[in-house]
């Protein structure tokens, strides 16, 4: 067998072949990367939803028992906090009287970074609110 000098291909990839690929997955990266970190922050927002109506829950509790949402006995009272289960959002109740409360989580840590959504509010109608309004698309959009 006859070998011509400068003809023998040896196996790998050419410099062109991997920047070529490199730049696919660059961009690859570059759309999914964005993609997910939206996908946590919207996963993210179940656990101000779940506080939120537990804290509600335990206030309705309350005011059944003794006709009052501030009752003395009650767990939640005006100014008291609670952590949500997996400290993504803080929950306050910053309004409770004998016959109403509002609820509010605020987004912790790398919640913070949903400004979409922003704080989210729950009364004792099951008025809820987002970004510390009521406006129905963006409380469609976060709830």
């Amino acid at each position: 067998m006859k070998f011509r000098k400068g003809t023998e291909r040896t196996g790998g990839f050419t410099l062109i072949e991997l920047m070529i690929a490199i730049a696919i997955l660059a961009i690859i990266m570059g759309i999914a990367i964005p993609s997910y970190n939206q996908w946590v922050l919207k996963s993210g927002r179940a656990d101000a939803q779940t506080v939120l109506m537990q804290g509600a829950q335990t206030l309705e509790r309350c005011y059944t028992r003794f006709s009052a949402y501030n009752d003395a006995a009650c767990q939640i009272g005006q100014g008291d906090t609670v952590m949500s289960e997996s400290d993504k959002y803080q929950m306050t109740a910053t309004t409770v009287t004998a016959n109403q409360f509002l609820l509010t989580a605020a987004p912790q840590g790398g919640q913070t970074n949903d400004t979409e959504c922003g704080n989210f509010t729950l009364n004792h109608q099951g008025q809820k609110g987002a970004k510390g309004g009521t406006d129905d698309a963006v409380v469609d959009e976060c709830w």
